[in-house]
């Protein structure tokens, strides 16, 4: 007798960087795994994909996620990318449309969007940091999907939170980080 295989009625698919990748920590002690324990905790019949990589840029999310998208199917994308792009001083102009061109990509294909927002260490200068968290705030607005403003709140001002390079949060800081984005998360998905 073949074994019955279930599978989740739906699918978040997370595409991020190195702060959704679990970077410097144990990945079954990142966020994204607590989201997967969440759901199950809550009955909630979604499977978690995690396609995030470290040091990956909009640029480079916006190659790969049209492949990711035809192979998940996802009901809901979290869009979790834009931090290497600041870090290396991109233009806010460019980041914002592969962004925009992401957000796009995953609608079309029928998903629900999730934009995580990010903020730059202070000594990138106030006026750029200003002109890249406005990318964020002006997306969400004007193509009305959820937002998380800034998914590291209460997390990268806390050093303790923070691994030793002062970048990457450490594993004491994961549950914050899914609260956070479980706040926007939240309205999006269905009862499964």
């Amino acid at each position: 007798m073949v074994p019955l295989i279930t599978h989740a009625a739906g699918t978040i698919l997370v595409v991020g960087d190195s702060l959704s990748a679990a970077y410097g920590i144990d990945k079954r002690r990142g966020w994204v795994a607590l989201l997967q324990e969440r759901l199950q905790q809550q009955q909630r019949d979604y499977q978690v994909v995690n396609a995030s990589i470290s040091g990956d840029t909009t640029r480079g999310g916006l190659s790969r996620l049209p492949a990711a998208l035809r192979r998940e199917s996802p009901d809901v994308l979290i869009l979790a990318l834009g931090a290497n792009d600041g870090l290396r001083g991109f233009s806010p102009g460019q980041t914002r449309e592969n962004l925009r061109q992401m957000i796009q990509q995953a609608r079309d294909a029928g998903a629900s969007v999730l934009l995580l927002g990010i903020k730059l260490p202070a000594n990138y200068g106030p006026v750029y940091g200003e002109k890249f968290h406005r990318v964020y705030l002006q997306l969400a607005e004007e193509l009305d999907i959820e937002l998380v403003p800034f998914f590291l709140q209460g997390v990268a001002e806390t050093r303790e939170l923070m691994q030793a390079d002062g970048v990457h949060p450490g594993i004491e800081a994961q549950p914050r980080i899914l609260d956070n984005v479980w706040a926007g998360l939240s309205p999006l998905l269905s009862d499964r």
